[in-house]
């Protein structure tokens, strides 16, 4: 499956490049509705954002939905400063103190694009006696915009406005050693892993036995990203997300992880069990672990009321939220354990 893990992480890079904070993936959406056409697949995009994919598969009556979510962490405009910076507030769980120094773009209304860097305000180390002691929140911090702007009514005749969103820069990079370095892997790593899977059953020509969709989802940062748009005649829902690594868990980055509990609970035992099976099969390296601080697309389906088995599984990722890194090793054992979870 090296290959197709090669491919993963082709896609994925693709993926990072496209700005979709929750709540603007259009242009994610646009490029995964192609992507899965491309290679053959029927595509539905959904209401709110997202698109369902029919992977295909016989028994309609035991299906299975893979979930990936493409929206990232980002930042929202909430007021242009008398000074024309803009302070802004973030979108799902983005610390500022992540994102401090970053460079980062402002979608307008009218879709013009203006770049700056979020800072500390009144950033400079030698103008500022409390730099360092100043605890990094957004009300503290600013988005100073690369345009020649010195008031509110400066920036606002640019078109920039509350409610633009602030997308930020993914710095993505693959090193020699195959380790994977970017912002927002979560979730676009393991969106690239189901292209990679659908690639590889497109390829060898293989039908599942039982019927097999995928959703790429959005609105998940915020929490209800899988709570809509489950087939009919699916029995269970896994989430292929971010593997936790830290302290007091097993996994590493070069790992596929199971999650046996979250902070919504515990997720079906017959799910972890065949995860487990399936790796051992295939001889992938995997860990199960309780996330202490975590929630999926799986919980909001079983929370929306749908009555399916839910798990999680996916590669591991270290610095979550924050400049996260994997490992080829961990999409590589992901991989492995989707073709011995489906018996192809």
């Amino acid at each position: 499956m090296r290959k197709y893990a090669e491919y993963a992480v082709e896609k994925t890079l693709e993926l990072l490049a496209i700005d979709s904070p929750t709540g603007f993936t259009h242009m994610v959406d646009d490029y995964v509705e192609r992507e899965f056409q491309a290679l053959g697949y029927a595509t539905k995009r959904c209401n709110k954002g997202g698109i369902v994919i029919d992977l295909g598969g016989e028994d309609r009556n035991d299906g299975l939905l893979l979930q990936a979510h493409a929206d990232t962490l980002g930042g929202m405009v909430a007021e242009i400063k008398g000074n024309g910076r803009l302070r802004i507030l973030n979108l799902g769980g983005m610390n500022a103190n992540n994102i401090e120094g970053e460079n980062c773009r402002v979608y307008t209304m009218k879709g013009d694009i203006y770049e700056g860097t979020f800072q500390l305000c009144n950033a400079s180390l030698h103008v500022n006696p409390n730099y360092s002691a100043t605890s990094r929140k957004f009300d503290v911090t600013e988005v100073v915009l690369d345009e020649l702007v010195e008031s509110a009514e400066d920036t606002k005749a640019l078109g920039i406005r509350a409610g633009d969103f602030v997308c930020f820069e993914t710095r993505s990079r693959v090193t020699e050693k195959g380790f994977i370095k970017s912002r927002f892997l979560d979730d676009k790593l393991s969106l690239g892993i189901l292209m990679a899977f659908a690639k590889y059953l497109k390829d060898k020509a293989l039908t599942p036995a039982r019927r097999l969709w995928v959703h790429s989802t959005v609105y998940e940062e915020v929490g209800h990203g899988g709570s809509a748009s489950v087939p009919d005649g699916v029995t269970e829902v896994i989430s292929v997300d971010m593997g936790c690594v830290g302290d007091g868990l097993t996994c590493t980055e070069r790992m596929v992880s199971f999650c046996a509990k979250d902070s919504h609970g515990p997720y079906s035992h017959v799910i972890v069990k065949k995860l487990v099976q399936a790796a051992e099969k295939e001889g992938a390296d995997y860990a199960v672990d309780v996330y202490p601080s975590y929630g999926s697309d799986a919980d909001c389906s079983v929370t929306a009321g749908y009555d399916v088995r839910h798990g999680v599984m996916g590669p591991g990722v270290y610095v979550s939220h924050g400049y996260e890194r994997s490992h080829m090793d961990g999409v590589e054992n992901t991989l492995k354990v989707l073709k011995g979870y489906l018996g192809v």
